[in-house]
């Protein structure tokens, strides 16, 4: 994910007006909160988290046909033992 410097807030700007961060999430789908001067938390908008989560999982999905397409013939004399 990259980070737009637009989108960083520091942690006591977040406590104090957090409002202010879920303004900005709603505008840009997330911010990244600075804790000692490195980032630290990341809020994103529900739905563009649902839409990381599904991409994480479809391409988990795909390594793991490509593992079990690569040792076919490994699995299947696991499976015969």
């Amino acid at each position: 994910m990259l980070v737009n410097t637009k989108k960083i807030v520091s942690m006591s700007e977040a406590n104090q007006n957090f409002s202010k961060v879920a303004r900005m999430v709603d505008e840009d789908k997330s911010v990244v909160i600075m804790k000692n001067n490195k980032p630290k938390y990341v809020v994103l908008d529900f739905e563009e988290f649902t839409k990381e989560a599904v991409s994480e999982e479809q391409t988990l999905d795909r390594i793991a046909d490509k593992i079990l397409e690569e040792n076919i013939e490994a699995f299947k004399e696991l499976a015969d033992r």
